[in-house]
């Protein structure tokens, strides 16, 4: 009798093992299948299908809109959904696709803000389009909320005030404006660059470093709040090195839509200063920051060791992307 009750007990232990198991390997397959960058889209050719589903007009500004709208709808619909605000397990473990969110949360942020302040304006004077003016703060909304409001609902809500401007630009006779000059492009693109030469120096500080501050170059009597010294060490913690690099994919993903849908919107005046080829290079070197990472994680050798370190090749992609924007900037002013 005792015999029986121990091999009973002893089944019902490894039937719970083997369940634990397949528990385990089913998660882990889950989690590498959600752990997936989505595959990038042509912006213009969802702009066309778009209006010729509603009867828009494909007028200037549509295609512009239209990638923002479809760079937040993949956002909240890619595999396994928004995960930033996800707090249960498994997903609280990730963390790369988390920060890539990151990255095109941002991005967007930034074009629906030139959106409302700059592309949809005439001049400082002019009303701003009351649909923005919602679409902007909701973007803005804590990336992290995940009850009371939820992040993802409030997105939810900046899509649709998104789709209100585009029906009305779309619409023949619509009252939404939206403005191909070339001042609006240069207070884009001055943004672009701010964004990308911190993403630069994030990604470059993978390997601690001591730098000169140069804070204050070019003004003698300007001060400082806080005096850090004339060097400064900047080191990006071990444990942030591949959240900065995901974050980095995210940017760079956001922004080679955005700026194919403004080398469309804005065709005539890149024409016009003969800056088509420089708007061309930006997104080809913004697009190479997307090729494959086939090692399982993100290595972090020194510049010179024997092991790679893809923080600082894909630092390399952003600044010269972002020296080149900086060159597009002054053609647009001078050309």
């Amino acid at each position: 009798m005792r015999l029986m009750h121990t091999l009973i007990g002893t089944g019902r232990r490894r039937w719970i093992t083997l369940a634990i198991l397949g528990l385990l390997v089913l998660a882990t397959g889950y989690l590498m299948w959600v752990d997936h960058e989505p595959g990038r889209f042509d912006p213009v050719v969802r702009a066309e299908a778009r209006a010729e589903r509603e009867g828009h007009q494909l007028v200037t500004g549509y295609v512009t809109t239209v990638a923002l709208i479809e760079v937040m709808d993949t956002l909240l619909h890619k595999r396994g959904g928004y995960l930033n605000n996800d707090i249960m397990p498994p997903w609280v473990i990730l963390d790369n696709m988390p920060s890539w969110e990151v990255g095109v949360i941002f991005q967007a942020r930034d074009l629906a803000r030139t959106l409302r302040n700059d592309f949809s304006r005439s001049q400082t004077q002019s009303a701003e389009d009351p649909a923005l003016a919602i679409a902007d703060p909701q973007f803005s909304f804590d990336y992290g909320s995940w009850w009371l409001p939820s992040t993802e609902g409030e997105y939810r809500k900046g899509i649709r005030q998104l789709e209100d401007y585009l029906d009305r630009l779309g619409s023949p006779g619509g009252p939404a404006r939206f403005f191909d000059r070339a001042d609006n492009l240069r207070e884009y693109l001055a943004v672009v660059e701010k964004r990308l030469g911190n993403m630069g120096q994030q990604l470059s500080a993978s390997v601690g470093d001591r730098r000169r501050n140069t804070d204050l170059t070019g003004d003698r009597v300007a001060r400082p709040a806080s005096d850090l010294g004339r060097e400064v060490r900047v080191k990006t913690p071990f444990l942030q090195i591949d959240n900065v690099f995901y974050e980095a994919r995210g940017t760079t993903w956001a922004l080679i839509h955005f700026l194919r849908a403004l080398d469309h919107d804005f065709a005539a005046v890149l024409e016009d200063k003969n800056a088509e080829a420089s708007l061309d290079q930006i997104i080809r070197e913004l697009e190479a920051s997307q090729r494959p990472l086939w090692s399982p994680m993100v290595l972090n050798g020194s510049g010179f060791g024997t092991f790679a370190n893809h923080s600082l090749v894909m630092a390399n992609y952003i600044a010269r992307a972002n020296a080149a924007v900086i060159d597009l900037r002054r053609l647009l002013e001078q050309g």
